[in-house]
């Protein structure tokens, strides 16, 4: 069963809704390449359609242009890309498509289908809200920034119950950003205070 990875840029508030004046400061080489291994981790990308038009806005240009980050854009471009979207679309970036029934439906049969390899969410907020509270999130890719954005959409929206998270692996640069690899997990079992008392600090 294919994978469903979500990659984010994220504040340490939880702001995941990119401003380039708090991201790109702390962009380096080791974010890229680890950017990088995100998208080799599957062959199909699903996004939201702000996500989509902001791409197909930029890559197939540079693409064209043939500048260093033209092989990565030839990536991209290659990739099959699925769009979440009410809307009827008219693609101008070779192999994307529409996705045809509800998302989570979509989703499911994306994941049982033996020909796929994986599904990457890069950014698509809305998308990977939906799919984390179907429990269809196999992997939360956070890339954490130190700084607090106070303003922008949050990755975790308000629910009925919290999201138990699992760290798979951490990885700090030198920028202050940390690469937080999450995994769904069980909740921990009931504690109350009395359970944990004996590890509270006695003061001497």
């Amino acid at each position: 069963m294919a994978k469903v990875i979500s990659t984010l840029f994220i504040s340490a508030d939880g702001v995941a809704e990119i401003d380039p004046d708090w991201h790109f400061p702390y962009f380096d080489e080791n974010m890229g390449n680890a950017v990088g291994e995100d998208y080799k981790t599957s062959d199909v990308l699903l996004i939201g359609r702000e996500t989509y038009d902001s791409f197909a806005g930029a890559w197939p240009d540079r693409e064209a242009a043939g500048g260093d980050d033209a092989p990565f854009a030839k990536e991209l471009g290659d990739m099959r890309k699925v769009v979440v979207s009410r809307q009827a679309l008219e693609f101008t970036w070779r192999n994307s498509e529409v996705i045809k029934d509800d998302l989570i439906s979509s989703v499911t049969a994306l994941k049982a289908d033996a020909g796929i390899k994986g599904i990457l969410i890069p950014g698509s907020i809305a998308v990977v809200q939906q799919l984390l509270a179907a429990g269809l999130v196999d992997e939360l890719r956070l890339y954490v920034h130190p700084v607090a954005a106070r303003k922008g959409k949050k990755l975790f929206d308000e629910g009925d119950s919290a999201y138990h998270l699992k760290v798979a692996s951490t990885e700090a640069y030198p920028t202050g950003v940390i690469r937080v690899i999450y995994t769904p997990a069980e909740p921990p079992a009931p504690v109350g205070y009395d359970d944990v008392k004996d590890q509270v600090p006695t003061g001497e």
